[in-house]
């Protein structure tokens, strides 16, 4: 049975864990400092942006991630798939998918670069990883089945590959067990039933400490993919945590939990927070409710954003200030706001944790 924790080089996670998004390695307008006071126990970072800003030289110099960020809790790191292969599916002239790797052209210089699933590996651990994530081709759940079918045999094979290059960088470079890092895989398969079966099984035959949940979550009206999910949570023991990749919205976080999920990523809090929508407690069956602070009633406003939030901004500033900074677009309402939500979703897991538990 899963325990509730996991344990990784730069601390314990204790489930559930909600991640936000810090792709370059910042979570925009917001310090470490602000991270730890809302309750942030661990960031993801991305190799694909990464690697080209501010570049492996810079990071390296700076001996990782950790310590180039000033944040010394957990990372977990992207492979860069995703990005990479949503990069061509925009546009075909931007790069294309190989046996080796994702082959992709940047766009600023035109410089190609081979994405392959040992290059990932080894930036990952290079970038100083506490959970690194194997290469996989990333696919929406409307897609074709020939489409499904080449991600999930892409993605087993490029598991192998990734498998075999952390144990070889992981037995030279690691002699602690303790300070070792995890390796996740990705289950991917769309919403074909047997496809997810196939590529979880084959993963788990592989071996990996943990698993996520790949491809799109939602479908094209933005809906939760309850239903694969729930399939696909199945497939996997309970003792390996699994990560829902790309599921942020307190909802569908709450739901995920219920389905047996323990990690989840995703920009939606923060994203929400700087384009002036902000959460609120919303009594009832209602995970929250939308505040929109652009609108013209919060100008008096005196309350905080929602009542009985601990955070910084409920806790000092009201609805009526954080409406005059957004209409004037000072930098200061992206912090406050950014604080406030991810503080809000974060709050909500340790809620509904302290219930379970109690």
């Amino acid at each position: 049975m899963q325990k509730g924790f996991l344990d990784v080089p730069h601390g314990r996670l204790r489930f559930p864990v909600f991640m936000p998004d810090a792709t370059f390695g910042f979570v925009r307008s917001l310090d470490s400092e602000d991270l730890n006071r809302c309750g942030v126990q661990a960031l993801v970072m991305n190799v694909f942006h990464l690697m080209q800003h501010p570049g492996s030289s810079v990071l390296q110099a700076f001996g990782g991630l950790h310590s180039f960020s000033r944040w010394q809790r957990p990372i977990i790191t992207d492979s860069g798939g995703f990005q990479a292969y949503s990069l061509i599916r925009q546009d075909s002239n931007l790069g294309k998918i190989t046996n080796k790797g994702i082959l992709f052209r940047l766009r600023d210089s035109g410089r190609k670069i081979l994405l392959t699933p040992e290059k990932s590996i080894q930036l990952q651990l290079k970038y100083d990883a506490d959970v690194a994530i194997c290469l996989d081709i990333c696919t929406h759940v409307e897609d074709p089945m020939d489409a499904q079918r080449f991600s999930v045999e892409r993605t087993i094979s490029w598991a192998e590959r990734c498998r075999r290059e952390f144990d070889r960088i992981v037995t030279h470079k690691y002699a602690s067990e303790k300070r070792k890092p995890l390796l996740f895989a990705v289950i991917q398969g769309g919403g074909i039933h047997d496809l997810r079966r196939e590529c979880a099984e084959a993963l788990l035959e592989i071996g990996f400490d943990g698993f996520c949940y790949g491809g799109y979550p939602l479908d094209g009206e933005g809906n939760l993919l309850v239903d694969m999910l729930r399939y696909t949570r199945r497939l996997v023991p309970s003792e390996f945590p699994m990560i829902a990749l790309g599921v942020g919205h307190p909802r569908n976080i709450i739901k995920c939990i219920e389905l047996g999920y323990e990690l989840f990523d995703s920009s939606l809090p923060t994203r929400d927070a700087r384009q002036g929508r902000l959460y609120a407690s919303k009594p009832g069956k209602e995970t929250c409710k939308y505040i929109y602070i652009q609108d013209e009633r919060h100008m008096r406003n005196k309350a905080p954003i929602s009542q009985g939030c601990d955070c910084f901004t409920c806790q000092n500033y009201s609805l009526g200030y954080l409406h005059h900074l957004f209409k004037m677009k000072d930098p200061l309402y992206f912090r406050l706001a950014s604080i406030h939500n991810l503080r809000f979703v974060i709050r909500l897991i340790e809620e509904l944790k302290t219930n379970k538990d109690g």
